[in-house]
């Protein structure tokens, strides 16, 4: 049987009726990329849930929370998040109080098995930092994870990359202690893949035995500039989602898909 689930990333909402950095609808954005994936969902076997790896808000503040949760209501999916250094886990756990993932106190970190893999959700937020910590407790919790697994299929997911993407205004807010958990994933017995946001921009690599992969934000993207000393810079790009399932043939592993948001014209057949 195919599993898998819908990496959202990097939605960045803000108050109703405004506009981040004054250019970007993120919640439009956000609402486009929900009746996207309600659209296609009847073509997409196997998927269980949607992942929010980080920057629901882009402030943090109740109202971003609440104007997120709104567009998110209309989600046909369960759904699960951890924090991105946008935002702040006191409101974030207020808003979400009631979610069976989300923690009573301490950092946001959930595990979800998926019978051939098992996601690790990890919280990398530093409160006041843009860069990633991964806590004490989450490498424990990393840890007491991967024992406990044995040899499955380990998926992390965190809001920050550790992998540099080559865009240097981005990498220098990375995550600082990232091969502490690289080196854990290493040392797993079974395959390993790191899921991340941030860059708002796909990009993959890998470091030693673990595939680093960055998915693209719903809402803008941060401007493909590989000159050292330049300044993030954000582009109305098209959205995405990106697709994760778990397929057998023809060797068992995680297959991903970047899915552009909005109606396009067709489908139609190749042959008129």
């Amino acid at each position: 049987m195919i599993h898998g689930f819908i990496q959202i990333t990097d939605t960045h909402i803000v108050a109703p009726g405004t506009l981040v950095s004054g250019h970007s609808d993120t919640a439009q954005a956000l609402r486009r990329a929900v009746e996207t994936i309600n659209a296609k969902l009847p073509l997409w076997e196997g998927i269980d849930c949607a992942i929010v790896t980080g920057d629901l808000t882009d402030h943090g503040t109740p109202e971003e929370y609440a104007h997120f949760l709104s567009i998110m209501d209309d989600l046909a999916l369960p759904w699960i998040a951890i924090p991105g250094n946008h935002d702040q886990r006191a409101p974030m756990r207020a808003a979400l109080s009631d979610a069976p993932w989300m923690p009573s106190t301490g950092p946001v970190h959930w595990v979800r098995d998926f019978g051939a893999f098992s996601v690790i959700g990890l919280d990398t937020l530093l409160e006041g930092a843009h860069h990633g910590m991964l806590c004490e407790e989450g490498m424990d919790f990393l840890d007491t994870t991967l024992t406990a697994i044995g040899d499955q299929p380990a998926i992390v997911a965190t809001h920050h990359p550790f992998m540099h993407a080559g865009l240097p205004a981005m990498d220098a807010d990375n995550l600082r202690n990232g091969a502490a958990m690289i080196a854990r994933l290493g040392a797993h017995r079974g395959p390993v893949r790191m899921l991340s946001g941030h860059v708002h921009r796909a990009v993959t690599g890998q470091i030693g035995r673990v595939t680093c992969q960055i998915a693209p934000a719903t809402c803008h993207a941060v401007l493909t500039d590989h000159r050292t000393g330049s300044a993030p810079q954000l582009v109305l790009e098209p959205g995405a989602v990106t697709v994760h399932r778990w397929l057998d043939q023809p060797g068992a592993g995680l297959v991903s898909e970047v899915i552009p948001t909005g109606l396009f014209p067709g489908p139609w057949p190749f042959e008129a």
